[in-house]
């Protein structure tokens, strides 16, 4: 089990709950350009499936839906899950920062955090899905680090590249 307050040491991290769904809500629909390429809408119903849905066979417990707060505001979303597909690999399943923190290198400093972090910690990849179509967000995992191993055809949800880093 990760303890999630480890994933970076200048944001406090915390697992969000429905409480924190409308913050949440606010950093998605900043973020439309996402949206627009995965085919789903940013409603507080998205944000509280996004919240517990997990991968196949995939326990609850597994999962990790956080939140990176400055001062108390929301600022980044991660949906981590502890060992998936593989025990010693972290899948992000999003990982998504309020716009005015973008293009200022928060969004890879709170990512090398948390890979130095799941590291340590015994993982030997991050693997994650990016949509195809969505320039920034390839554009974004590649500058990162990570490569992009195959194509799948995932219907609703388009074309995605499942890329991994090795950590």
């Amino acid at each position: 089990m990760i303890d999630v307050t480890g994933l970076s040491t200048r944001y406090a991290v915390c697992a969000l709950t429905e409480r924190d769904a409308d913050a949440v809500l606010a950093i998605y629909r900043e973020n439309g350009l996402f949206f627009r390429h995965c085919g789903a809408r940013p409603t507080r119903e998205q944000v509280l499936e996004d919240m517990t849905v997990t991968p196949p066979e995939t326990a609850r417990s597994a999962k990790h839906f956080v939140g990176f707060f400055r001062g108390g505001e929301l600022i980044a979303v991660m949906d981590l899950i502890d060992g998936y597909p593989k025990t010693d690999i972290a899948y992000l399943g999003l990982f998504m920062l309020r716009a005015e923190e973008q293009g200022k290198q928060r969004g890879s400093a709170i990512l090398s955090e948390a890979e130095a972090f799941l590291k340590a910690g015994g993982f030997r990849a991050i693997r994650l899905a990016i949509n195809k179509g969505n320039p920034q967000s390839t554009h974004f995992w590649q500058k990162n680090g990570y490569v992009i191993l195959r194509e799948a055809d995932r219907g609703k949800w388009g074309t995605l590249l499942e890329a991994e880093k090795a950590l």
